[in-house]
């Protein structure tokens, strides 16, 4: 009897359903991972289920291991973490992430899965992708000890960097929002917050992950002379007006992007992809990081799942999925 496995697909854009998928052998230096639980990210996931990836992005935007092509049919995903069922001895029985979509099972090659330290439960590795694009946004952005720095956007990919910069010493960290209910999460990270009219200026830095106009306008505001703004924000086919005239040139400002498509320059020739996610690992060994994971649903549920984030109906930074009773 062939092997089969179960994926979440999107058939069309704002449409997916679960199907059943075959599922090969593993051959030489390949793993079979049983998954015991996905994350679906609120911001790039619901971007793609509604079919906003823009034409010039279609290849730039592939996740490593996709099916099919955007804007639909096409199996998406990137926040995988299962427990390794066949392969190489070393990694036999181990709790691994992989950049895979939401799948019950799944047959990559060895080196693309990376094992999980025991001081991270599986429940919270399925973040390892988002600090992964933390850690090199602050690669990028190099924040010096004593730093003013605002994050406007307390996102995924936000309160990430909010987490991580909570460690810096000396440092004045402030997470915005425009949701009074994240200062929950800016609580639990460790860092003040505020909202857009009360966020404190004179920034040395401004991570921007909000992906709205007004956030990045807000962000320039927030910058001292000479300053800098990290724009993680991905907008895929909107377009976005920048006030660059007022005090921009005057004040000699700088607006940087970051994009963990490749490994900062900063660090590229030290640093692997592999150990840019080995230290996002790590990281994680911090239980503060629980807070960036605001829902948990069934694997069979994803299909009236997606659209429910899409719409903004579900307050979620990461929504978990779990495997535990999806029968193949």
């Amino acid at each position: 009897m062939p092997r089969v496995a179960r994926a979440f697909w999107l058939n069309a854009p704002g449409q997916g359903e679960i199907r059943s998928v075959a599922l090969p052998d593993p051959g030489a230096g390949e793993v079979t991972v049983r998954t015991l639980c996905s994350g679906v990210s609120r911001g790039t996931e619901t971007l793609v289920f509604r079919g906003g990836v823009p034409e010039s992005q279609h290849t730039a935007m592939r996740a490593p291991f996709q099916d099919g092509d955007f804007p639909a049919p096409v199996k998406y995903g990137y926040l995988n973490v299962g427990v390794v069922e066949d392969g190489p001895r070393a990694l036999l029985g181990r709790t691994v992430f992989c950049l895979y979509p939401h799948q019950t099972r799944y047959v990559v090659p060895a080196g693309a899965v990376t094992p999980v330290p025991d001081s991270v439960p599986a429940s919270r590795a399925i973040l390892a992708g988002t600090v992964e694009t933390a850690v090199n946004a602050l690669w990028d952005a190099a924040p010096l000890i004593g730093d003013r720095i605002a994050v406007v956007g307390a996102g995924m990919v936000g309160s990430g960097v909010a987490a991580i910069l909570a460690k810096y010493p000396a440092v004045r960290v402030q997470l915005v929002d425009a949701n009074p209910e994240r200062a929950a999460v800016a609580e639990a990270l460790g860092v003040d917050f505020a909202l857009p009219g009360d966020a404190l200026g004179d920034c040395d830095l401004v991570v921007h992950a909000s992906a709205t106009e007004e956030g990045l306008a807000r962000s320039l505001e927030l910058l001292a002379p000479e300053g800098t703004v990290i724009e993680l924000s991905w907008y895929g086919d909107r377009k976005v007006s920048l006030p660059l005239g007022e005090a921009f040139h005057s004040r000699r400002l700088v607006v940087r992007s970051s994009q963990v498509g490749a490994v900062s320059p900063a660090r590229r020739g030290s640093r692997s992809y592999a150990d840019r996610l080995a230290l996002a690992l790590d990281l994680l060994a911090d239980p503060a990081f629980d807070a960036l994971i605001t829902g948990e649903s069934a694997f069979d549920d994803l299909p009236a799942l997606l659209p429910r984030l899409a719409a903004g109906e579900l307050p979620a930074l990461c929504h978990r999925i779990r495997y535990d009773a999806a029968a193949e």
